[in-house]
Order: structure tokens, then C-alpha cells, then sequence
């Protein structure tokens, strides 16, 4: 299939910031692109401002016409989170339409151009759009279809110079549904390998069969770079034909030293591959980002990127809307908002919290994602959470899952052992803030916690005395 000789694409789910990124991609290349989503969103109207027509209404009589007229020429790219009973979905099935998954789609963009995928529990979107960026700053010719909008190009996605010869594509590869198979990667980057997604893969072994199939999709010549940790639970041989180097913060063929955690900031050294580049400084703080840091340096490096390049680029990366975002840093009150939604993550990300503020009240506020995710990880939600000194705890958000019984939000709470925790509704949030004593607040979660993060900031704008 030739992608640039279609007149229409439509996207079910086309919110979703992976599926965003596709839909901006064949904007680009002048093919016309609809879709439906649940729900607006402010990805959304940007799309919509950038002419893509959106509607947010599962009925068969909202897609455009063009597409209704025939299967010809038509691509529909839908997501695995849309309901099973989608009227869209099942219209496109029953009437003959080429559907393909977001995956497919990227594998069929990326097989003919040599690509870096990233993969991993955690730490995809900020390794992704590091290498991305360092790579770009360094003059290299980039495309990337991130699962984040990055700060520095405020978009999900980065086009090459088509004119610029050939070009490199990086993309995160997503676990999800088994997506990232669909992938051709030249260099792989897998950043953790915790279990997770147990809806989709049954148990931790077959996550872990999936994530090799994943490693073995690398070509006789590739490299794979590989968290310390993941390295040893996968078990991953060194006869391989293809090149095989850790990385980890202590430990690895690539780790770092002198680490340094600063209010807003880590500073550390790089060491690896022959290289010791000292004192970079990283603005998206974070032990477990440093971590990430160390992978995309040594791609970087791998790349041809001199030392003083890597440290600039690495200075003057932003990091990922919604990964270690500080909306408020001042002496007597700090805001953080961040997606972490498993417990690995939120403890990963809470431990750097407390070491740029150790003699501050850590305040968290937890919104759950998935009833499937709260149930099977509740003690470890409990466990990550409780290292900070508040917990507040919203509703569960459900996604793409119906209500489980006696799945809860509060099935965590016993388990917290912080001196405060509580549960709260989204609308009484800012009241209960105002109640209790605000020093280093940080928002948790990656259902619709961020439409609350703006609202929290301007009232700790508005009550600077008070807090």
C-alpha cells in the first residue's frame, strides 16, 4: 500500500496522542483527514485548527461523505481502546474498508527508513523525544512519532526534511495490544520491563514473551540498547546477532556519576562507550529520567554527535507536557504534574520529588487509570504512593473499561501509611486544598487528572499568602 496515494484517512480515536501524531503526518503530505473521538479535548482543537474535521458523535452519519461514497482510496486507522460496539468501527468492518491499527501504519511509514524504537513499561515518550531532540539539535535528518506533546516543538510529531536525504525515524514502540510487532526498528531502546496491561497479555510471563518478540525484531547488524534491570528479567542473551549494551543509572555498559538533584534540575556525568562527558546539566528532573538520558546519549554518540553538541542538546531539552512538569517553582511552593500511572512509575517519580525538596511537605494527588490496573496493582499503588507525606485520592478513571465491582479508589487507602490520605472529588479538590497546608503539591495519573492541573496552578497563583 502507498500511503501518499490516498485521498482520505479516518481515525477512531484520533485524540489519542499516538493517533494524533499519524493523523498530523498525513495532513502533512496533503491526504484528508476526519476521525472521530469521545470526547474534545485541547489535541483535539488543535487538530481541528490545523483543518482536520473531528466529530465527536459514534454514528456513521458524522463521517464525511467522501469516505461513506466508497472503500477506494479510503484508509481507516483505528485504536484497540474503541469500544467493541462502536458504531463506526463495525460500519467500516462490515462494508469492506482497509483498517489497519496505528502500529501497522507506522510499520508500514518506517520500513523504509532506518528506525530507533523505543519500547518499555516506562520511560517511552521521555526517551523517544530525547533522542529525537538530541539528534535533531545536532543537525541530524529526523522524523519521530512520539506518545507526548514535547516542550521543545510543543507537537507529538517531527518531520524530516524530505530534501535532506536519508532520514532517520524514531518512534515509540507501544506494548499495548502487542503493537510494537508491527515495527521494523534498526536500533531498539527497551527502558523497563515491569508487568502491566495484564487485561491484554493474561500474566508478567507472556508481557515478558511479548517484549522479546519485540527485541527480536532487530536485523543481524541492529543494537539494542536495554535497562540493567530489564536485561536480567528477560534474560537476554549475549548470542545475539545483534549488539547488546546496559545502561542504568549504577550499573551497566553505560551508567552515570555524581548525580545531583536540584531544585528543577539533576546534573550528572555520562560514562560509557569509551566516552566520560561530566556535569551535564537535564531540566526534566528525575533519577529515572537521568536513566533515560543515558540511553539516548549513547544513540546520540552512536550517531556521530560530538560531546559539546550532546551537551547543549541535552541543556536544551524541555522534556514531554505532562512527564515531570513543574508548573510552579518558587522558595515557599512548588506545583509538579506528571502521567505516572503505574506504581514503579509514581515511586520512581516521588523518590526525585523528595530528594529536590527533602525538607518540604510532599502533597500527592492520585486520580487511578483503568479499574483492570487498580485491581491488579493495588498493594503496589498503596506501597509508591505512601512515600509522600499527604496522599489525596480521586475516582478511578475508566478509559476504556466498565466498572468493576468492588473496585474502588478506596481499596488503596488502608494500604497508604502516609499521616494524611484522604478521598476527594475532582470539584471538591480546590476547596479541600485550601484546608490543609500546600508546600510541594504534585498531580499524579493519566486519565482527565490534567484537565485539573491548569485550575490548581492559578489557585496557587491566587492564594500565594495562603499557601
Amino acid at each position: 500500500m502507498n500511503l501518499r496515494d490516498l485521498h482520505s484517512v479516518h481515525f477512531l480515536g484520533i485524540g489519542g496522542i499516538g493517533m494524533s501524531a499519524l493523523a498530523r503526518w498525513f495532513n502533512h503530505i496533503g491526504v484528508k483527514v476526519s476521525g472521530y473521538d469521545r470526547t474534545p479535548s485541547p489535541l483535539t482543537a488543535a487538530l481541528e485548527s490545523e483543518g482536520m474535521e473531528i466529530s465527536y458523535v459514534d454514528q456513521v452519519a458524522t463521517v464525511p461523505a467522501r469516505i461513506l461514497e466508497s472503500t477506494s482510496g479510503c484508509l481507516i486507522i483505528w485504536t484497540p481502546a474503541m469500544p467493541k460496539d462502536s458504531l463506526q468501527l463495525n460500519y467500516f468492518r462490515n462494508h469492506g474498508y482497509n483498517l489497519k491499527k496505528r502500529a501497522e501504519v507506522l510499520g508500514l511509514i518506517t520500513s523504509g527508513m532506518p528506525s530507533i524504537a523505543v519500547a518499555g513499561t516506562h520511560g517511552k515518550t521521555t526517551t523517544s523525544s530525547m533522542i529525537a531532540h538530541l539528534l535533531k539539535s545536532g543537525g541530524k535528518n529526523i522524523a519521530a512519532f512520539l506518545g507526548g506533546v514535547t516542550q521543545n516543538y510543543n507537537n507529538n510529531l517531527i518531520l524530516h526534511d524530505e530534501a535532506g536525504g536519508q532520514a532517520r525515524v524514531v518512534v515509540e514502540a507501544d506494548e499495548f495490544d502487542r503493537s510494537f510487532l508491527h515495527l521494523h526498528p534498526n536500533v531498539a531502546v527497551l527502558t523497563s520491563a515491569d508487568p502491566d496491561h495484564l487485561d491484554i497479555y493474561g500474566d508478567d510471563a507472556h508481557m515478558m514473551d511479548g517484549f522479546r518478540a519485540f527485541i527480536a525484531l532487530l536485523p543481524e547488524k541492529g543494537c539494542l540498547y536495554i535497562q540493567h534491570k530489564a536485561y536480567a528479567k528477560l534474560r537476554v542473551s549475549e548470542n545475539n546477532p545483534w549488539k547488546v549494551k546496559q545502561y542504568g543509572v549504577e550499573k551497566g555498559d553505560i551508567k552515570a556519576a555524581n548525580v545531583q538533584a536540584l531544585p528543577g534540575l539533576f546534573r550528572f556525568d555520562f560514562i560509557g562507550d569509551g566516552h566520560k562527558i561530566t556535569d551535564l546539566t537535564l531540566r526534566m528532573p528525575g533519577f529515572h529520567n537521568v536513566e533515560n538520558a543515558l540511553a539516548a546519549i549513547a544513540i546520540a554518540l552512536d550517531e556521530g554527535l560530538s560531546e559539546a553538541q550532546i551537551r547543549e542538546g541535552l541543556s536544551s531539552y524541555r522534556g514531554v507536557k505532562r512527564r515531570f512538569e513543574i508548573w510552579i517553582q518558587e522558595e515557599d511552593r512548588v506545583f509538579i504534574d506528571d502521567y505516572a500511572h503505574h506504581p514503579e512509575e509514581i515511586r520512581a517519580f516521588l523518590t526525585s520529588v523528595k530528594a529536590m525538596y527533602p525538607h518540604k511537605k510532599l502533597t500527592a494527588v492520585f486520580q487511578p487509570h483503568l479499574f483492570t490496573r487498580t485491581r491488579d496493582f493495588a498493594e503496589g499503588f498503596s506501597e509508591s504512593l505512601s512515600l509522600a507525606d499527604e496522599v489525596i485520592l480521586l475516582d478511578i478513571y475508566p478509559a476504556r473499561e466498565l466498572p468493576i465491582e468492588g473496585v474502588t479508589a478506596s481499596m488503596l487507602l488502608e494500604g497508604i501509611s502516609s499521616p494524611q490520605k484522604s478521598l476527594q472529588t475532582k470539584e471538591g479538590l480546590l476547596d479541600y486544598l485550601g484546608s490543609t497546608k500546600v508546600e510541594v503539591l504534585v498531580t499524579i495519573g493519566a486519565g482527565d487528572i490534567d484537565r485539573l492541573v491548569t485550575p490548581i496552578a492559578n489557585w496557587m497563583k491566587e492564594h500565594e499568602n495562603q499557601v
